[in-house]
Parts: C-alpha cells; sequence; structure tokens
C-alpha cells in the first residue's frame, strides 16, 4: 500500500524549548496599581522598595534581662546596682560605674551599656534601699544587643521590583513604614472548556448521566490555579464542539483579556476546533510537546478585530485529560503568569531525592511521575500514571521529572517538584 502522499507528523518539541518559546514571546504587563500592603499577598512589586530607616532603628535588647557594663564584671557574682527599669518603647538614661539597667527584649540599650545578661543568669536582691543584681557569670562585650540596622540599612533595596509578595515579605515591608505598594495589575485570563461530553456537578445528577457524559473537573481546578497565580478570571463555561462557537467566544475574549485559557480541543481529531479557531483569528506557534502527561499543547495570539494592529490576547490551550492539563499547566502557563507580572525566577527549583520505587519501563518523552514522599525521607510512586487519573495528583506530593527513555531503580537519586511550590 502506498504512503507517500502520507503527510509526516513533525517532531515534537521538548518540553524546555516549548518554554523558552514562550517565555521570549511574553511582555510584563505595563499598567501597575497602589494597593494597601494588607491586601498585596501573592501581588508583584512594580518598583523596588526602599528603606528610608534602619531596621532595628537603634541597638536594643534580645533578651529579658539587665543591661551592663562589661567592665563592671570581671569575676563571677559581681554586683551591680539596678537604677532604672526599660521596657519595650521607653529610653533610659546614661549608665554610670556599678549600675545595671533592668531591660526588656526590644527595648533600646541605654548609653553606655554595652552587654546585655539574661535574667536566667542572674540572682535578684530586693532587701537593699536600691535593688542589686549579681552576675553569675562573666559577660562577653555586645552579647544579646541587636545592633541598628544588622535587619535593614539605611537606603538598601530591601525588597526588587519583580518579587511576588508572601506573609514574610509583607511583614519586611511593613517594617520599614511602607503602608502601600506599587504592584503590577492582575493578568486578565478567559478560562473555557471545550467538549459536548463534558457536564456541570449540580446540572446533571450522577444517575442521570447519558453514556460518553463526564463531569467538568478541569474548570474547577484551571480556576483555582490562575487566581493562585494572580491572575483575575472570566469564567465563560462550557463552549460547544464547533468551529463557529469557538471562534466567537475566542474574538470576544480578545477584547479585554491578556490570555484566554483552554482546556480539550487541542489535539488532532476532527472534532478538536479551538486550532483551526485560533489561526483563524491570529497565529498558532506550537501544539505538540514531547512530555507525558500533556502532549498536546496550544500557543500563540489572536486580535480583538479585524486588523492585525489591535489589541492582541495570548492564547494557551491544554489537553482534556485532567492531569495532563493541571501538569502543564504548572510546567507552561504558570511560569508564562508570572513573567507576564514581572517575577524574574518563573520556575521552582527541584530537591533531589531517593526513589523508593522501580520504573524498569520508561516512556520516550520526559515524564513527570506523580509521587508521595514517605516517612523514610524517599519517594513512592503512584500506581496508576494514567492522565485521566486525578486521584495521583491529589494523592501525591509533587512530581520526579523523569527524562526520556531513563530507568529508575529503588534508591537511584531523582528531581523532584513538590506541589507545594506550584500551588504558592
Amino acid at each position: 500500500m502506498a504512503t507517500d502522499n502520507v503527510p509526516k507528523r513533525p517532531p515534537l518539541m521538548s518540553l524546555d524549548e516549548a518554554l523558552n518559546f514562550v517565555l521570549k514571546d511574553v511582555a510584563v504587563l505595563p499598567s501597575h496599581e497602589f494597593v494597601p500592603t494588607f491586601d498585596a499577598d501573592g501581588r508583584v512589586l512594580a518598583a523596588s522598595l526602599v528603606s528610608q530607616l534602619q531596621v532595628p532603628p537603634q541597638d536594643n535588647s534580645s533578651m529579658d534581662g539587665y543591661a551592663i557594663r562589661v567592665e563592671d564584671v570581671a569575676s563571677p557574682g559581681a554586683r551591680l546596682k539596678v537604677t532604672q527599669r526599660i521596657p519595650a518603647g521607653h529610653h533610659g538614661h546614661a549608665l554610670k560605674t556599678g549600675e545595671a539597667a533592668r531591660i526588656f527584649t526590644g527595648a533600646p540599650i541605654p548609653p553606655g551599656a554595652n552587654a546585655v545578661v539574661m535574667q536566667e543568669e542572674t540572682q535578684l536582691d530586693t532587701t537593699a534601699e536600691v535593688p542589686e543584681v549579681s552576675i553569675i557569670g562573666v559577660p562577653s562585650q555586645g552579647q544579646w544587643i541587636r545592633r541598628s540596622g544588622e535587619d535593614v540599612m539605611r537606603g538598601a533595596v530591601v525588597l526588587p521590583k519583580g518579587t511576588r509578595l508572601d506573609p514574610a515579605a509583607l511583614g519586611l515591608a511593613a517594617s520599614i513604614g511602607v503602608a502601600q505598594v506599587s504592584v503590577v495589575k492582575r493578568p486578565r485570563v478567559a478560562l473555557f472548556s471545550t467538549g459536548d461530553e463534558l457536564v456541570m456537578p449540580g446540572d446533571v445528577a450522577p444517575q442521570d448521566m447519558r453514556p460518553g457524559a463526564i463531569y467538568n473537573s478541569n474548570r474547577y481546578f484551571l480556576r483555582a490555579l490562575l487566581m493562585r497565580a494572580g491572575c483575575d478570571v472570566t469564567d465563560l463555561g462550557i463552549v460547544p464542539d464547533n468551529f463557529d462557537a469557538t471562534q466567537q467566544v475566542l474574538k470576544d475574549a480578545a477584547a479585554d483579556h491578556d490570555l484566554i485559557l483552554t482546556s480539550g480541543g487541542v489535539s488532532v481529531g476532527e472534532e478538536d476546533h479551538v486550532k483551526p479557531a485560533v489561526e483563524s483569528l491570529g497565529r498558532l506557534n506550537l501544539w505538540q510537546i514531547s512530555m507525558k502527561p500533556g502532549k498536546p499543547f496550544a500557543f500563540g495570539e489572536l486580535h480583538a478585530g479585524d486588523a492585525p494592529t489591535q489589541k492582541k490576547a495570548y492564547f494557551m490551550g491544554l489537553p482534556g485529560n485532567p492531569v495532563s492539563s493541571f501538569v502543564t499547566f504548572q510546567l507552561l502557563v504558570r511560569p508564562f503568569l508570572l513573567a507576564m507580572q514581572g517575577v524574574v525566577q518563573v520556575q521552582p527549583t527541584p530537591y533531589r531525592l531517593q526513589a523508593h520505587f522501580d520504573l524498569p519501563k520508561p516512556d520516550k518523552r520526559r515524564e513527570f511521575l506523580r509521587v508521595k514522599r514517605n516517612q523514610q525521607g524517599g519517594l513512592d510512586l503512584f500506581s496508576n500514571q494514567s492522565s485521566g487519573v486525578l486521584t495521583s495528583v491529589v494523592w501525591g506530593d509533587g512530581v520526579v521529572d523523569n527524562p526520556g527513555t531513563q530507568t529508575i531503580q529503588a534508591g537511584d537519586w531523582v528531581l523532584f517538584y513538590p506541589f507545594a511550590e506550584w500551588l504558592q
């Protein structure tokens, strides 16, 4: 049988090539806004934060105890008169020879003092007219003193532009007096699914499902993932499996969104209409990647109107199988969205852990195996690695990044990406 007229499929693109291609094309959103620091969790700084003060502002005590002069404690048991009490938020006066100041954590060090002795290393005598404290040991100069500026120096860049703010960063911003931060505006993302087989939970009871129908799980986790990536999401629901409906939804969404994200419809079947619909409105750059799960993937751009100079929106199409959609989102869509917000480090760093499983028959493609850390510090493999088994993602706490054709034996060191970092 002659096969000369059968077109050959182009070779699959590697994941690294695809990611480089996607990130090369992305532009940081130009708009920014000021938001209260209280409300800035997960937002990305549009401008660096520079400290106008030192933190701590002055030398202070890191312990509850006594501020002293080490010159007055040449040997254990030295007795000093307690002439003042300095709580946090108050200032003391200069220490004289033979004096100590009762001091509390965070309180400024009084002039003349050069060490703090924690209260557990002292004995207080209140019987005298002026209380006296005995120093059990011999203190060293500077002990239990936090120096002015040891955390933040005046003029220092505390948080650089492109930082994605987390709870610790919000606290740091507050510590230098920043009540509002300039952040990149959230990417506007339109989300929809394609597939006549899809139904929504609540619309049809399980016992009433027609043959071939499935619940739309992708819609739920993709919306959540987009929101965790810092996006404003417009959920357009389920689009029928036909070209005209798909094209119209894409055209309308391009008018006021930065990215259109779909799941399903990016394969090569006759009912997969997303790819030709995107091409009719703009361009499609790539759509098959050498990875498992997640081979079908589409990336491109489309225009809101008929003129190519009109506003464009990026397009990303994910595979329909839920695990494929989940993994592909993390590896390609999430880095793209973070880069769109100006984040510099858009990929987490993998950890090297030991496999406590065997993989004697690896796939030709690069695999992302769902695994779970065990009590021994190694990784267990979920028994079913099918792209349709969403329970593997719920059971696991990360994936092993395994190169194509590479076998794994128990005890081998492998690259592990925890879900916790993907879901931040």
